[in-house]
């Protein structure tokens, strides 16, 4: 399946992938997708610019450039633009042809080729440039063709479904939870949190969380939660923040990157703490039980320095800049786990739940779902500080680095490419 390849032989093909591409259907958007030679490479999506001023297109098409020039093997884009307005009066082509100008003359500036362009609105669809009434009537084409197209038909039979809406971010809420906390929840969390105490800053405690959290996420794609009791542990670790980070550092770049992380970061103490007690479902086999020493001072042979290499590519990887290919199947696994966790419960471990999940989308290159899900964040938990930072990267447009990389960007079914 990851070898296989999907071929677009129609524009609707084209268009049909898109919303499966970026995992939501794109409102009030330009989409770019690079192109090289007859395959598809990286697809971009990027809010239209609020008006249409030259100036302001300007600026829209050199971010667009900037964005583009990560696949630089690239050699032709093709270019979408969804947008409701213009289309109950015939304008809409006049209205986008100065954007499309815009970034034409960009992408020509760059030596990419503009190879086609359509313009998709709530109801139809249409060629950008083909004025002709006999080839492209107006209003175009139904949206239905791109629904009923075959290489959509062929997504959704690999497992894709796609959210109506820019915003929706695989949440249906858009506040504080407002769901039913599982029962007996919120107590068996408190009590975790009480117990993991000032453990947190003990190395072997570290390492039997992250065993934990692994013994979930490499336990299959259906693999849920068992009961209470683990979920409740979990959430408590997601509202350490040393804790929270090393959870996405480790799925994306292994248990020992995380560790030598905090390590550097000086989260450990050499003095003697208390043992980890996990809940039984996701403790280990090796005889330990539901506890697991945190020993008492530090083992002569330990590094204790606090290694700038390490504090260095902690952050990286949360920027995507390290390692070169991270965990996609791990980091997939993760985000379902946490939205099961952040579905059980509010307050402060649903913020940081729905935070990840945000910074994965990120990683994916999916700003908008990024967006979406650091907004639901701030609304549970106002001025979580991860979610406004994450925030002001989307924001800012800035790119993940394994986004702007083919070579390790996240891809829905593997390998499979059109």
């Amino acid at each position: 399946m990851a070898n296989e390849r999907m071929t677009a032989s129609r524009p609707e093909d084209i268009l049909g992938y898109v919303p499966h591409a970026l995992g939501l259907w794109p409102e009030e958007s330009l989409v770019a997708l690079t192109l090289h030679g007859k395959t598809l490479g990286a697809t971009l999506r990027v809010d239209l610019p609020p008006d249409s001023g030259p100036p302001r297109l300007a600026v829209f098409a050199e971010k667009v450039g900037e964005y583009l020039a990560a696949d630089r093997t690239a050699d032709g884009v093709l270019l979408v633009v969804y947008s409701g307005s213009g289309w109950d009066d015939g304008t809409v082509a006049e209205r986008c042809r100065p954007l499309l100008q815009a970034v034409g003359e960009m992408l020509d500036g760059g030596g990419l080729a503009l190879r086609d362009a359509w313009l998709v609105g709530p109801r139809h669809w249409r060629s950008a440039f083909c004025d002709d009434p006999e080839c492209c009537p107006w209003p175009g084409h139904p949206v239905e063709l791109i629904r009923d197209s075959r290489l959509n038909a062929e997504m959704v039979f690999r497992g894709s479904s796609v959210p109506a809406g820019a915003g929706s971010g695989g949440d249906g809420a858009s506040g504080p939870f407002s769901g039913q906390e599982e029962p007996g929840l919120a107590a068996e969390e408190t009590a975790a949190l009480e117990r993991i105490g000032e453990v947190w800053r003990c190395r072997a405690s570290l390492e039997a969380m992250l065993d934990a959290w692994f013994r979930v996420l490499d336990g299959g794609s259906q693999s849920p939660v068992p009961a209470t009791a683990p979920a409740a542990f979990l959430r408590a670790c997601l509202r350490i923040p040393a804790w929270r980070d090393a959870v996405a550092v480790a799925a994306a770049a292994g248990r020992d990157t995380a560790c030598a992380g905090a390590e550097a970061f000086g989260f450990f103490r050499d003095k003697a703490l208390p043992k980890l007690q996990l809940p039984v479902e996701l403790a280990g086999s090796a005889g330990s039980g539901a506890h697991v020493s945190s020993g008492g001072p530090a083992p002569v042979k330990r590094r204790t320095s606090k290694d700038p290499a390490d504090l260095l590519r902690y952050g990286d990887v949360l920027l995507g800049l390290h390692p070169a290919v991270p965990d996609w199947t791990r980091l997939d696994a993760l985000d379902r786990l946490l939205e099961d966790l952040a579905a059980r419960g509010g307050g402060e471990a649903r913020a940081a739940a729905l935070t990840l999940r945000g910074w994965i989308q990120w990683c994916r290159g999916s700003g908008s779902q990024a967006d979406a899900l650091l907004r639901l964040a701030d609304a549970e938990q106002p001025g979580y500080r991860l979610a406004a930072l994450l925030a002001e990267l989307v924001h800012r447009g800035t790119l993940c680095g394994w986004a702007g990389n083919k070579g390790s960007a996240w891809r829905r079914f593997g390998g499979a490419a059109a």
